[in-house]
């Protein structure tokens, strides 16, 4: 058992959502994952105000109110927190006005886990540079470019094949291999146009020959740091596919990867989730690839194998509640559907025939709007091995569909 510790408050104060003494939370980012959130923090009596750059968000759909507004936008931001003088700010997504949240922290706000976590891990520079030289952590060897120039200087000297991400994007979004000099202008003009917030300065890393890649998540609550069972994952372009839980290592590999992530969750700091990812090598080695201080895509997998997925454990972490013991009680997986077109109002079909079969489970996102590759739902699924969890979670993805709207 960890022991309490009463950094934040004594006694834990949550009113009813509309009066004075509500617990209020804001989400900065409404999507899928904010969504999941909200609904864990209304469960413990919170008034939850959702925030994205468009109407209809997921989270929005579930909130007690809404704000629509770009997040980048550093006026914007600060209106609408000095407006609704929230208990708590809680940043999903990485593009937003950081450097704002900073002042409105240094003004008495709460940012969740805080706000030097929020900037650091908004790009990838910060968090690279913070575990490679800071904390001497390994990491792939890597380089930064601002120019085309620098870009195929910086590639030459780490060598083919190269891994080109823009150090501020989500979803594999401005992600590539380049194998060759041939590759490196397309490479360069996709990382240019994937971005968060456009044109901008890339990491170029070493290409690892990895033997897998997970995601050990790991909770700073009031009563210590705590992880759950490691998350195998699959990607496709650097987007999310499917995960698993868990996924084997060995006792020395673990033993690794949580020292790793205590090391950089320690020094960021704060209460809240946090998604490591880690690459782990065919020599037992384990290499830290990146965070995010906030439950991760992969982590979805944890709606159906654990009894507290990592949603209700980010969302007791916020509120000083303290997390002593992480279960999981079967094997899962999930499988990541992906919208085949761009669709307005799109309509699901097929959803009766996920629940043939009785060991799977499904959650629909509800996004307004669809774009090709567009993650819209998620299918879980367990079984008596990963590799069955594995297969009932994408046979029960490939039975669903996506159509227009009715006329």
């Amino acid at each position: 058992m960890f022991p309490i510790l009463l950094e934040r408050i004594d006694m834990i104060r949550i009113g009813i959502p509309g009066n004075q003494q509500a617990c209020k939370v804001m989400l900065l980012g409404s999507g899928e994952l904010g969504r999941e959130v909200a609904i864990e923090l209304m469960r413990f009596g919170c008034e939850v105000i959702a925030c994205d750059r468009y109407k209809g968000a997921p989270a929005m759909q579930v909130a007690h109110r809404a704000h629509v507004f770009n997040m980048l936008d550093a006026k914007a931001l600060r209106a609408i927190i000095e407006t609704e003088r929230p208990d708590f700010i809680v940043p999903e997504i990485e593009a937003l006005a950081t450097d704002e949240l900073i002042r409105l922290e240094d003004e008495g706000f709460t940012v969740i886990p805080n706000a030097r976590a929020a900037m650091l891990t908004m790009d990838r520079e910060g968090i690279r540079r913070l575990a490679a030289e800071t904390l001497k952590l390994p990491t792939a060897e890597y380089r930064f470019a601002d120019t085309w120039e620098e870009f195929q200087s910086c590639a030459e000297a780490l060598g083919f094949p190269v891994v080109i991400k823009p150090i501020m994007s989500s979803s594999g979004k401005g992600q590539s291999v380049a194998r060759s000099r041939e590759d490196l202008r397309k490479s360069w003009e996709y990382s240019q146009t994937g971005g968060r917030t456009g044109a901008s300065r890339v990491i170029l890393e070493e290409f690892i020959p990895f033997d897998s890649e997970i995601t050990l998540l790991t909770v700073r609550s009031a009563s210590g740091t705590t992880f759950c069972d490691p998350i195998g994952h699959r990607q496709e372009d650097g987007d999310y596919v499917e995960s698993w839980q868990p996924h084997p290592m060995s006792e020395m590999q673990l033993s690794e990867a949580k020292r790793i992530a205590r090391a950089v969750t320690d020094n960021l700091g704060g209460f809240g989730l946090f998604g490591v990812e880690l690459f782990l090598l065919r020599d037992g080695r384990v290499l830290f690839s990146e965070v995010s201080p906030r439950p991760h895509d992969t982590g979805m997998v944890t709606m159906i194998t654990q009894p507290v997925s990592e949603f209700a454990l980010h969302a007791r972490a916020i509120l000083g509640f303290p997390v002593t013991e992480i279960r999981r009680h079967v094997i899962g997986a999930s499988a990541a559907f992906k919208a085949p077109e761009a669709l307005d109002n799109p309509v699901f079909t097929g959803v009766e025939r996920v629940f043939e079969d009785p060991n799977c489970d499904v959650r629909i996102f509800s996004k307004p709007m669809a774009t090709r590759g567009r993650r819209m739902a998620v299918v879980l699924g367990i079984g008596d091995s990963i590799e069955q969890a594995r297969g009932r979670a994408t046979a029960g993805r490939d039975r669903l569909f996506l159509e227009p709207e009715s006329k």
